[in-house]
């Protein structure tokens, strides 16, 4: 069974509902399924009409042909009359209103076993129909989250099949399970909590517990993750959420870029955090769209870079200032409000992820697919993408850094993943990058880490990849973390045993068996990093 988690995401503790919500089906909500179903229902038909005169016009039929058809579907014929007599013989079908006997020879009627019937006087509940309350209390109580659980959210495929895993993460127990999955319609590459409520919200509530995802579709689906076995996303955002009328008329023209929907993969999702109502996108289409998560529509569209964007962060005080990066080696500070005033910065090679720094926002971090990592000052703006000097540029792997995270908890601690399959650990103090610990955490090639959002489990990173495996690294339990970070956090003068909870894929093989684990202390200015200070 081939299995890879592609993206990652913490929900912090006390957020999620303490009982999740059954779903329940009522005449809105069926209704609204109805419409949903009826449009990928008119999809199918319309690809499959167009499939079909795409092939009649290739091969079209001449007489011959025809004949051959009415010869072959004689034979047809001629073979189902057959099959259905042999049915019909084995079955004694010419015989079956015939009455039937008993052992003792007596005719069997239709109320003959109305003896064995079971009666229940009136008002009498029947046992078969009623539900013991004890199991709804045990089913209620094995869907429960307690405060102090955080949630990990984990996009997975899975023998082709795509899905949203729910994860529970038990600190104090050390353990780690799903909850509840969640289907999607294409391969999740992204995905970002929310706190609002989106679309359906009957109980006018002002928070919520939410996730947006991003796939290879087109669209941007949302979920409530307070519901279990929901059906349909609570709302779409993009083409799939319009009305089907006005979704049938666009889907007849030719699709290109435009500032109402995305028309490629969602690669990577930004929530606002000051303004809860807006949400960033960007996609394989090249553009960045700001979406009201109120009315769920394209309220702007941006056209900054020239090839894919792939990745988003608002900034951490500035609430209107956007970060993007791009496939087209570049990487756009951009004011919403006035998107034509833009800052722009170059790198190597193609972006990978990026970050504002949550201690200094006047800093940034951009890693990138040769495995470098760059922090930039934003008051350096240079004149040209060419001229970009960063504060320091490190090589942190030998291949592609597909995932980072900086701890907003602990200062100057930065974690990266990569497709050479091992995570690492580093001290980033005084703008001096120093590698902690490396580690090889047997999920493969690395594509996304993750910190714990809450301060009680700040040194908590959940790593995941393409063995569809998930570990969360409680790091304060390594000896050279420990070592490193003894100055900030007195309480790790003491050694004690690490410690690692995961779900690993019961029938994949780790390719990494046999490996041993790279704990150790780089020295200061080591694995290849290079400051800029000087210039």
């Amino acid at each position: 069974m081939s299995s890879m988690i592609t993206t990652t995401g913490w929900v912090r503790r006390g957020v999620a509902a303490q009982f999740p919500t059954k779903y329940e089906i009522d005449e809105a909500e069926m209704s609204r399924i109805s419409k949903l179903a009826r449009m990928q229902l008119e999809d199918a038909k319309e690809g499959l009409s167009a499939a079909q005169d795409e092939v009649m016009d290739e091969d079209g039929k001449d007489g011959a042909a025809e004949a051959m058809d009415d010869d072959s579907e004689k034979k047809t014929k001629e073979g189902a009359d057959s099959n259905e007599d042999d049915v019909l013989k084995e079955f004694d079908m010419d015989h079956y209103d015939s009455d039937e006997k008993d052992e003792d020879g007596e005719k069997i009627t239709m109320f003959g076993n109305v003896q064995s019937l079971a009666y229940h006087q009136p008002n009498e509940a029947d046992p078969y129909l009623v539900m013991p309350e004890d199991e709804d209390d045990e089913e209620r109580e094995e869907l429960q989250i307690m405060p102090v659980d955080n949630l990990l959210l984990a996009g997975k495929v899975e023998d082709e099949v795509a899905h949203l895993e729910v994860y529970v993460y038990e600190d104090r127990a050390d353990n780690l399970y799903v909850h509840h999955d969640i289907m999607l319609p294409g391969i999740p590459l992204c995905l970002e909590w929310l706190d609002i409520p989106v679309g359906k919200n009957p109980d006018n509530r002002t928070q919520g517990n939410f996730v947006a995802v991003g796939t290879m579709e087109p669209d941007i689906e949302i979920w409530d993750l307070d519901v279990v076995d929901c059906m349909y996303p609570n709302a779409i955002l993009g083409q799939g959420g319009q009305d089907a009328e006005k979704a049938k008329k666009k889907q007849k023209k030719k699709v290109k870029a435009n500032d109402e929907y995305h028309i490629d993969s969602v690669l990577a999702l930004a929530a606002n955090r000051a303004h809860r109502n807006l949400l960033a996108s960007a996609s394989a289409d090249k553009t960045v769209k700001l979406w009201d998560l109120n009315t769920t529509t394209c309220a702007k569209s941006y056209s900054h870079h020239k090839d894919k964007v792939c990745s988003l962060d608002w900034h951490p005080t500035e609430s209107t200032i956007l970060l993007s990066g791009s496939y087209d080696r570049t990487v756009v500070a951009a004011d919403m409000r006035a998107p034509d005033a833009q800052a722009r910065w170059g790198v190597d090679a193609d972006v990978e992820g990026l970050r504002w720094d949550p201690h200094d926002p006047n800093f940034f971090y951009v890693t990138t697919d040769a495995g470098m990592v760059y922090r930039y000052d934003m008051r350096n703006v240079p004149t040209s993408p060419a001229e970009s000097k960063p504060v320091w540029s490190l090589q942190a792997h030998d291949s592609s850094v597909s995932s980072f995270d900086i701890n907003r908890n602990i200062p100057g601690f930065l974690v990266t993943g990569s497709t050479d399959k091992t995570v690492k650990l580093w001290n980033i103090e005084n703008d001096r990058p120093n590698m902690v610990v490396s580690r090889k955490l047997d999920v493969g090639k690395v594509f996304s880490t993750a910190f714990a959002p809450d301060q009680e489990v700040g040194f908590r990173i959940a790593v995941a990849g393409s063995q569809g495996n998930v570990q969360v690294w409680d790091a304060s339990t390594n000896g050279a973390v420990r070592r490193a970070f003894v100055s900030r956090m007195p309480e790790f003068a003491n050694e004690v045993e690490e410690r690692m909870v995961g779900i690993t894929a019961d029938d994949e093989e780790s390719d990494d068996e046999g490996e041993e684990d790279a704990d150790e202390d780089a020295p200061r200015g080591g694995d290849g990093w290079e400051s800029m200070d000087e210039d």
